[in-house]
């Protein structure tokens, strides 16, 4: 090899073996090389003993991919470019023309929007069901029923279901003749626990969806989402969808969600009791009428919270009394100096956003007649944090 490029694509060199630091090495690939043909024709992808294809894995995305399963309690994990995108994997990866899925009416919005728009031109139809209403999901349980979905708490107002009790319908309406040949999966968004409130496993969902993009990363810099389950058969059915659909990665977006893992418990704690306090704070105001916060009593599934969860994140929402219009409430966001308008949470920015609460809730009736905005806390000062809020209430 006498030609300078050459020498310089196919050097011989290669470092000393024995390099071990804190950060796991970061493998970054589209093309991977085999030593002989007979290695190619004979890497197993999909059990993750061997690398093929940048696609498939590195190191770096083994490593992060059982480290998120350890967190969940799960046995397997699948790697997604965001929180939505492993949504979409788990709707494709077990749905089909034909088939029916159950959405909570509280889900998570875009989970909603893809099962109305691409979902039903697939030929899926879908139910919207009461979460807080264990006997609604019963009765739309169905031999069509091919997929249940899960949140805990809902979103944005953030009622808590009793998990369990409705995942216990499904695997009961799975043993009856009524069911779909192959059953109903349960899969759960599992991104306000983080895999450290609650155990979605021991509460009966058969998979766990999280946007790693939240408590797992917690700058605010990266997207990217995981879909874990203990089931071997449910995990080479997700693995094979992920696949063929071509979602990759970064190594880099790896490493950054690889980092944030060592701070993930003392940051959801701080956030946590950080929530709690301003969330007390808040509900003490006279221009609300509720803060809704699972650790609150009188917040919708307080009890069952009490009786499933070790802890909560940083979210609440505050309902403003009726009298108080939807653009003083905006003038109340505008006014605020530490809190900044945005969506997502979990970083170390405190947000804040407000809904329009009756258009987004079609099935169970929004029933408070005030506006609400939903807070995210994030890692400033309590103390800086209350103040902003209050010296905004007066903009009121």
């Amino acid at each position: 090899m006498s030609d300078t490029s050459t020498q310089l694509i196919h050097h011989p060199y290669t470092p000393p073996a024995g390099f071990t630091g804190v950060a796991p090495a970061v493998y970054k690939a589209s093309t991977i090389v085999f030593p002989t043909v007979a290695a190619l024709r004979s890497r197993d992808w999909k059990h993750k003993t061997g690398y093929t294809y940048g696609l498939h894995g590195t190191p770096t995305t083994f490593t992060l991919e059982q480290r998120i399963a350890t967190l969940e309690g799960g046995r397997y994990c699948t790697l997604a470019p965001s929180g939505l995108a492993a949504v979409v994997l788990v709707d494709m990866a077990f749905l089909k023309a034909g088939d029916e899925v159950l959405i909570p009416d509280n889900v998570y919005g875009p989970n909603k929007a893809f099962a109305q728009a691409e979902l039903a031109g697939w030929g899926v139809s879908f139910q919207l069901y009461d979460p807080m209403n264990p006997a609604d999901l019963a009765a739309r349980l169905s031999r069509k029923t091919r997929l249940v979905w899960l949140e805990a708490p809902g979103s944005i107002t953030l009622e808590f279901p009793d998990l369990p009790a409705l995942a216990g319908l499904v695997k009961a309406h799975n043993q009856s003749q009524e069911a779909h040949p192959l059953g109903a999966v349960t899969a759960l968004d599992n991104t306000w626990g983080a895999g450290l409130a609650f155990n979605a496993f021991a509460l009966g969902a058969d998979v766990s969806v999280q946007a790693l993009t939240k408590y797992p990363s917690g700058g605010a810099d990266v997207l990217m989402g995981s879909v874990v389950t203990n089931d071997d058969a449910l995990h080479q059915r997700i693995n094979a969808c992920h696949m063929r659909v071509g979602y990759g990665v970064s190594g880099n977006d790896v490493e950054l969600v690889l980092r944030g893992l060592g701070s993930l418990v003392l940051r959801y704690a701080a956030q946590d009791a950080a929530t709690r306090q301003l969330a007390v704070w808040m509900q003490q105001q006279p221009q609300v009428a509720q803060v809704l916060h699972p650790a609150l009593p009188g917040s919708p599934g307080h009890e069952v919270w009490k009786r499933d969860c070790s802890g909560a994140a940083c979210l609440f929402s505050a309902v403003f009394k009726p009298d108080i219009t939807p653009a003083q409430v905006d003038r109340f966001c505008d006014s605020l100096q530490v809190f900044k308008l945005g969506y997502s949470w979990a970083g170390p920015m405190s947000l804040c956003i407000p809904y329009d609460m009756p258009s987004l809730r079609p099935l169970t009736r929004w029933p408070r007649q005030g506006a609400l905005v939903r807070f995210a806390i994030g890692l400033e000062a309590v103390a800086d944090l209350q103040a902003d809020m209050a010296q905004a209430l007066q903009a009121l």
